[in-house]
């Protein structure tokens, strides 16, 4: 995917000056052996110009780590710190930083070799606080070699998010369909992330979609999607129109992003675009969003940077799906209920009309929209891509800012169960532990639209620091509560 950063830290080291300096540099030199030995040394970048004991220091080092490229930084606390120096350094980096601090390492070791870094970091948090630096601190920041080095690896995601939102450009054609409010939402808050934002008319793109007929490149991108569908191209005689919209998309992208290094699409796709464009435009978006450009249904802005973010985060492809219907009890009856350790109300649907992309699907065919086809003709409802979702550990997810215009997000982890829907879309049966009460008093309560981001695998621990990061609440970062802690808008008599 070239669509997202390629995170390089600078891994800096401080010291107090009335600590032995040694301890900062074999410490730092052990961990970065460790990163090295676990995880290969592309993602890092050891400073070796100084130990940062003064302001002086933090320039030197500062101009160092941005000389090698590094776009985060990791301040490693080898001893006690200079709670001056190591936080003026993290407010004049520009990127996403992280402070990370060493634990003592044997008990033999207690008098000149003892660092106190795990006092250190309470410092280090206060200094952040008074220069109003955020910083991304792991749960517990203070640890050996090969500990720091994981902090290290779980901070990537959270940095690769944090830097592709501030080059990132979503290009959106609207206006949203009408009788769908539920995804309108303010865009000031992308300006406050750094996020830019171009909103089209769909009477723009239909220009350019024409532009392209004819274009020269179409049979070879038919051949491309001919070779993906195999057996499951059912709507052969559709192909060459979905190849002119992908390429209008694509040259879209490339000649509107301007100085923005990466794009996320809201698309329109009901209730004129079947019968202006003779398609609908569920597969191609699956194509892009598999390639690393997250396009969005129905004009959903804040869904795009949703998915934007996951694909950051997983450096993988992710969906956009309905949080859609129940699971029929006799469904849940002879398939789940006995096979897996869920509720009746853990598990629901997710669906699309056919945006999910071919590679987390169990198998695809090409099909038209049956829910538009009940009230249009069906030769301009072909397009969808549609199968089961491949079952696997997935987390639900999203960013959101409403009528107020506040952020606020939820993360729910889970997983798509490995059983056949009988329906159609791109749909799968989803299982989040207590769904029924996250439903109720996050999804509900704290208004969020149906829509939500899915990406495949567990990634709840580094969307959560994302949103965290981002300046979201902590008590606005909604999750799937265990049964033993209630939710404080949940009735106690239930």
């Amino acid at each position: 995917m070239n669509n997202i950063p390629e995170v390089r830290v600078g891994i800096v080291a401080v010291s107090r000056d009335c600590f032995p300096e040694s301890l900062s540099v074999n410490r730092r030199r052990a961990l970065v052996e460790a990163y090295v030995r676990k995880y290969g040394a592309d993602s890092i970048y050891e400073c070796p110009v100084c130990i940062v004991e003064s302001e002086i220091h933090m320039v030197q080092a500062l101009c160092d780590i941005k000389e090698a490229g590094c776009n985060a930084l990791c301040v490693y606390l080898g001893n006690f710190g200079p709670e001056i120096a190591e936080t003026l350094l993290a407010k004049h980096f520009e990127g996403p930083k992280m402070f990370i601090a060493a634990a003592e390492e044997t008990q033999e070791d207690l008098l000149q070799g003892r660092g106190d870094a795990y006092c250190g970091m309470l410092n280090a948090g206060y200094n952040l606080k008074l220069r109003n630096v955020s910083a991304y601190i792991p749960e517990y920041p203070v640890g050996d070699a090969e500990e720091c080095a994981d902090m290290i690896c779980g901070f990537l995601p959270v940095a690769r998010a944090l830097i592709g939102l501030r080059e990132l450009k979503i290009i959106s054609f609207g206006p949203r369909p009408a009788n769908f409010l539920a995804c309108n939402a303010p865009i000031q808050q992308l300006y406050n992330l750094g996020v830019e934002i171009e909103e089209n008319s769909e009477l723009d793109l239909f220009e350019a979609f024409y532009r392209h007929e004819g274009d020269a490149r179409i049979p070879g991108v038919v051949a491309d999607m001919e070779a993906e569908l195999g057996a499951g191209n059912k709507k052969p005689g559709i192909l060459a129109k979905l190849a002119q919209y992908e390429l209008t998309l694509l040259d879209w992208v490339r000649d509107h992003k301007g100085y923005r290094k990466y794009v996320a699409i809201a698309g329109k796709c009901w209730p004129a675009f079947q019968t202006q464009f003779g398609f609908v435009p569920c597969y191609v978006n699956s194509r892009l969003t598999g390639s690393g450009i997250p396009v969005s249904c129905e004009v959903d802005i804040y869904g795009a940077l949703s998915e934007y973010i996951g694909t950051c985060v997983s450096q993988d492809a992710v969906t956009l799906l309905d949080i859609n219907n129940t699971v029929p009890k006799d469904m849940y009856a002879d398939s789940i209920r006995g096979n897996y350790g869920y509720k009746h109300t853990d598990t629901f649907m997710g669906f699309h009309c056919g945006n999910t992309c071919s590679s987390r699907l169990s198998g695809c065919e090409m099909r038209n929209q049956m829910i538009m086809a009940r009230s249009l003709p069906a030769e301009v409802t072909n397009g969808t891509l549609e199968g089961d979702i491949a079952p696997g550990d997935i987390t639900f997810f999203r960013l959101q800012s409403a009528s107020d215009n506040h952020l606020r997000a939820y993360v729910a982890e889970g997983e798509v169960l490995p059983v056949a829907t009988r329906s159609f879309g791109s749909i799968g049966v989803f299982a989040i532990p207590e769904m029924g009460r996250f439903y109720r008093h996050v999804l509900i309560q704290k208004n969020y639209p149906h829509h939500g981001a899915v990406a495949f695998g567990h990634h709840g621990r580094a969307l959560f620091e994302v949103f965290r990061a981002l300046g979201v609440p902590a008590e606005e970062i909604g999750y799937n509560r265990p049964a033993s802690l209630p939710y404080p808008t949940e009735n106690p008599f239930m």
